[in-house]
């Protein structure tokens, strides 16, 4: 198998959950790679995700947004970038149905600008060739709609059916990457990933919202009558999976990146409530914090992934049960965040 080898990566959106963790990840176990992450540094990014980071002298920060396409052109000749990792977009469904504008903006004319500026770079400046450079784009399970009980698994053929403006976005992106592979060449690989938890989630997130409520001894919201299903992927699993895909990835191809762990909401507060009682048992039961609330519009039922052809194609699986990794998760909260 060709293997593809990053040397000067750029990452998108660097100070966001999965971003920043990434860049942990190619820093400590990639020692041939410098990282420049920019980052807007919107509510979503935070440096503190960053902090003492392993091997610092090969990473470069630089705030700014994916939209000013002469600060992009600038940031991929100055620092000789080969390879972009593209991380950067408002994520947040609930905040897509109030304000959906930033998602249109960041979500597809961000890539775009990205796209515009790698194609110019790499084929008009440099005049690489495609198997020396690297576009890699992060999507989401969501843009293959919702699946009812018993439903097949999304594979990487699962027609396209976006039910929030969110996944709508991350939809018209993944799009137009597609389109700059077969129009223009540009070698691009695309990921789409189920539901992601791990340290240094944004504390709005389901599994960050149930541990912190856990701490604070708060009551624990849960949409509707918390019988959606998500898929759960590790973020290390998940920056393990992307890493893979970008060495020795076929260019043109979309891989699809889940955790094989489908819970109901419900069922997850609930476990995660129970190791809390184990951890700091008191008089009652942390599940006592579990309160319904009114279900958000268009909430998508289940999200479930297919890793067959990762698995048979990369060798890639992911090594947390959601067991392990949930109790890694506990522990990160618990001493980064006491109370």
């Amino acid at each position: 198998m060709n293997t593809y080898q990053p040397h000067s990566m750029l990452v998108t959106g660097g100070a966001g959950f999965i971003g920043a963790n990434f860049i942990r990840h190619v820093l400590q176990h990639e020692p041939g790679i410098s990282i420049v992450n920019l980052d807007k540094l919107t509510y979503a990014g935070n440096l503190d995700n960053l902090h003492d980071l392993p091997n610092s002298e090969r990473y470069h920060f630089i705030r700014g947004d994916i939209l000013d396409s002469d600060l992009v052109r600038h940031v991929l000749q100055h620092h000789h970038i080969d390879t972009i990792v593209h991380f950067a977009a408002e994520s947040h469904v609930d905040r897509s149905i109030t304000g959906p504008a930033a998602f249109v903006q960041t979500n597809v004319l961000g890539t775009f600008v990205l796209l515009e500026a790698a194609r110019h770079h790499w084929f008009e400046v440099k005049a690489c060739q495609p198997s020396h450079c690297r576009f890699h784009h992060i999507s989401t399970d969501e843009v293959y709609g919702s699946l009812k009980t018993g439903d097949p698994l999304f594979t990487e053929k699962t027609v396209y059916d976006p039910r929030s403006p969110y996944s709508a976005s991350k939809a018209g992106s993944d799009h137009l990457v597609n389109a700059y592979y077969h129009t223009y060449g540009l070698p691009v690989t695309i990921s789409n990933c189920s539901n992601n938890y791990g340290p240094y989630q944004h504390p709005e997130k389901f599994i960050p919202t149930v541990i912190r409520s856990c701490i604070m001894r708060q009551d624990i919201p849960i949409y509707g009558n918390g019988k959606n299903i998500r898929d759960w992927l590790h973020v290390e699993d998940h920056c393990r999976g992307i890493l893979r895909i970008i060495k020795q990835g076929k260019t043109g191809e979309r891989y699809n990146l889940g955790g094989n762990n489908e819970w109901e909401n419900i069922n997850l507060a609930r476990y995660i409530c129970e190791q809390f009682d184990k951890l700091r048992p008191g008089e009652t039961s942390h599940t006592s914090l579990l309160k319904f609330v009114t279900d958000r519009p268009g909430h998508d039922f289940r999200y479930a992934i297919d890793t067959t052809k990762i698995r048979n194609e990369l060798g890639w699986q992911p090594q947390e049960t959601l067991e392990s990794g949930i109790k890694k998760t506990i522990d990160f909260y618990l001493s980064h965040y006491q109370t």
